[in-house]
């Protein structure tokens, strides 16, 4: 009797233990075939970021304007060399007001209101207007800037900051394609001439 219940015990704690049967393999369900013409699910497609300066507009070898009705003050100016471009950079208080972008055929320029001319370096020049903008009691920083290892960009000068009129000299190495815009956050009037 004894060893009948022992028997029971050890069959019970068999059944209520642990299971070690191999688990169980999952095939999945259909032939192969069908399995192949099911539709897959093509994740969307991944669009990286633009970086920035990359959405910029093209080059062209034409004068340019643009910019907003409304009075700014000049608050800095600066020049960068980029691949394939050097930069000439105004920046603003407030929106850009109204400019033109007019290329010449040298780097002379009248200086003020006097009428007396300057020549800056290089052998062609742009011309950049600001209308209803000044400097005089905002503007930090250089008003000629003189970079000769640039390879278009060869010095950016103010030439006149008078009655809301202000304009600065630009003088290039050679004539060379440009793109004139404006930027927001800060609000900037950006020049870039073709170094390619």
């Amino acid at each position: 009797m004894r060893a009948a219940l022992i028997l029971c015990l050890g069959v019970l704690l068999a059944a209520c233990g642990p299971n070690l049967a191999p688990a169980a393999t999952v095939s999945p369900s259909g032939s192969p075939a069908s399995v192949a013409s099911a539709p897959r699910i093509q994740p969307p497609p991944v669009t990286p970021p633009i970086p920035p300066g990359t959405n910029l507009p093209a080059f062209a070898c034409a004068d340019s304007s643009g910019g907003k009705t409304g009075v700014a003050n000049l608050v800095t100016a600066r020049v960068a060399e980029q691949p394939g471009y050097d930069r000439f950079v105004l920046q603003f208080d407030s929106a850009v007001p109204s400019y033109t972008v007019k290329r010449q055929a040298s780097p002379v320029f009248t200086f003020g209101a006097s009428g007396q001319t300057i020549t800056l370096s290089g052998t062609s020049g742009v011309l950049v207007n600001v209308q209803s903008a000044t400097g005089a009691n905002s503007f930090t920083g250089s008003t000629d800037l003189t970079h000769g290892e640039y390879i278009a960009l060869k010095e950016a000068r103010q030439t006149q900051d008078f009655e809301g009129h202000l304009s600065w000299g630009l003088g290039l190495s050679k004539p060379a394609c440009l793109r004139a815009f404006t930027l927001a956050d800060p609000a900037r009037l950006v020049v870039d001439f073709s170094t390619t």
